[in-house]
């Protein structure tokens, strides 16, 4: 996936200003700046949320025309947001499949195939505690549990690209661990990952790659295997002086 060029304003404020910015197959993308920075108006265009007021996306080389989420998730994207991506009273399977659930010739829906199926692939990220059926209330899960529901979402639906907003923030050491293996089992299946996070300590062990951004602007990019931690963070300082 690439963007090129891109740039988006509410009113006066400039969220964007010409920012390129792009996603290798299988890559984990630490997409890294305070908030304010961009982050979000940059992947809420990506997701179909948003259209920029100018410059161009790309998926899998092709121009990508009047997005929308329907059209995203069409190409393989799939955006996991803070507050916005599950619903805490309903069931674990019915999160997996909402607005896209299985339903028999006549629409009625096929409720146990899909009960299944989310305990299968539920099994596959290696969730097994008994408390974790298809039937759970995702409200009595923790944190670490509702991001690994949303990344089990993403593999159901072959997703090529996930986009994970602050998919640490407010968990324990535990459940974070957790959800960054969760991440680099994404990898393993061959998946792209944009991992969106002020804090690059949460980031720096699972992401191939860092883009800075800034007041609506790339303000750094550089791999994880060419710098160190202490080295991403003396960068961070001065992008913010």
């Amino acid at each position: 996936m690439e963007m090129k060029n891109i740039s988006k304003s509410f009113g006066k404020v400039v969220a964007l200003n010409g920012v390129d910015f792009y996603v290798r197959e299988n890559e984990v993308v630490g997409l890294v700046g305070d908030n304010g920075a961009g982050k979000s108006t940059l992947v809420n265009i990506l997701a179909g949320l948003h259209a920029q007021d100018s410059g161009e996306i790309y998926v899998k080389g092709r121009l990508v025309t009047k997005h929308t989420v329907k059209k995203a998730r069409e190409l393989g994207i799939e955006a996991a947001y803070q507050t916005r991506s599950l619903v805490e009273n309903q069931t674990l399977w019915r999160n997996v499949f909402i607005g896209r659930e299985i339903t028999d010739r006549i629409g009625f829906l096929k409720i146990g195939t899909q009960k299944m199926l989310t305990d299968d692939v539920m099994r596959q990220m290696g969730f097994k505690g008994a408390g974790l059926s298809s039937d759970a209330i995702v409200g009595t899960m923790s944190g670490g549990e509702q991001q690994g529901a949303i990344i089990a979402r993403a593999l159901y639906f072959k997703s090529d690209l996930v986009i994970l907003d602050e998919p640490t923030r407010a968990l324990s050491i535990t459940e974070s661990d957790k959800v960054l293996d969760d991440i680099r089992g994404l990898k393993k299946k061959g998946r792209a990952c944009i991992f969106i996070t002020h804090n690059i300590y949460h980031v720096y062990p699972v992401a191939d790659r860092f883009v800075i951004l800034d007041r609506g602007e790339v303000k750094a990019e550089f791999e994880n295997r060419d710098v160190s931690l202490e080295n991403v963070i003396d960068r961070l300082r001065a992008i913010a002086r």
